[in-house]
């Protein structure tokens, strides 16, 4: 990966489909009730193979990772070890993250040490709700301490999310797992460990930023909004006192990295930050 040449690093990209394939019962009518939420132009969810070629011709390199979720949602668990190995064959445009339910404890502790050592990985994304736990759960402690250990970042999904909007009950989806002030607990245990949390936090928006302010290993990203829903606080925090912890997000294939940057350019947010936020400080947290 030639970094220099990049235009962007993207830090928030999906891996809905690893394996090309997805044949639980309920996905689809899932994947069609995200579609019709966020208005996406994909029938099926991209593979990994397109995914890179879409942000080949982009320029833009992206952080990718699925999210083991099976146990809380009925949905097969992506197999880390083949999604890193598919990732390392576009490798000059994907940055492989992966995800492990924290109900595993010491088992996906061990996996997180494995998963980094012989497969490359760079990162650990958690989704609170999708995952159905509270992050500041003791229980969860096991994988962040061997997250910890490698130095790698964790990513967790914070607010509001599209994942069942509009389904049933939300799909059984409960919000409150992904309040950030969970995530402050997790910061001030493990105050080595990079932490990103995901999204405009709503309705959370001003705990986030609360939180990335009292807590230096703590970043945001801004993924899964259009710029120009951007809250006046959010932007006013990237332009000044934040400017060194933003990062590009789009949330692919929800929200395309190319509508998102041409929105983005269409808010008030200062020249010289402006890298800052689409590669450099993406590229001094990953340390590449």
């Amino acid at each position: 990966m030639d970094v220099d040449k990049l235009l962007a690093i993207d830090f928030h990209t999906h891996a809905e489909e690893p394996c090309g394939m997805h044949l639980d019962d309920g996905y689809d009518d899932f994947q069609d009730a995200m579609t019709s939420y966020f208005k996406s132009p994909f029938k099926h969810p991209p593979t990994i193979p397109e995914t890179a070629d879409y942000y080949r011709k982009l320029n833009i390199a992206a952080v990718i990772f699925a999210v083991d979720s099976e146990r809380e949602t009925g949905f097969r668990r992506y197999n880390n070890e083949e999604m890193a190995e598919l990732t390392a064959q576009h490798n000059d445009i994907l940055i492989p993250f992966a995800s492990i339910d924290p109900a595993k404890g010491k088992m996906g502790a061990r996996e997180a040490l494995r998963l980094v050592k012989d497969f490359g990985i760079q990162g650990f994304k958690f989704h609170p709700t999708m995952q159905g736990f509270y992050p500041n759960d003791r229980n969860a402690y096991p994988l962040y301490e061997a997250i910890a250990e490698t130095g790698k970042p964790a990513l967790f999904h914070t607010g509001q999310t599209g994942v069942g909007a509009g389904m049933p009950g939300g799909m059984g989806m409960k919000l409150g797992y992904s309040n950030p002030m969970y995530i402050d607990d997790v910061a001030a245990d493990f105050p080595d460990m990079p932490i990103i949390l995901a999204h405009p936090s709503f309705p959370w928006q001003e705990e986030a930023l609360s939180i990335a302010t009292h807590k230096p290993n703590v970043y945001i990203d801004l993924s899964g909004w259009s710029p120009k829903y951007f809250p006046d606080i959010l932007v006013r925090y990237i332009n000044t006192i934040l400017k060194h912890k933003i990062l590009f997000g789009s949330d692919w294939p929800a929200i395309l990295p190319d509508r998102w940057i041409k929105d983005f350019e269409k808010i008030n947010i200062r020249p010289e930050v402006v890298p800052l936020v689409m590669k450099e400080n993406a590229r001094k947290l990953l340390k590449i």
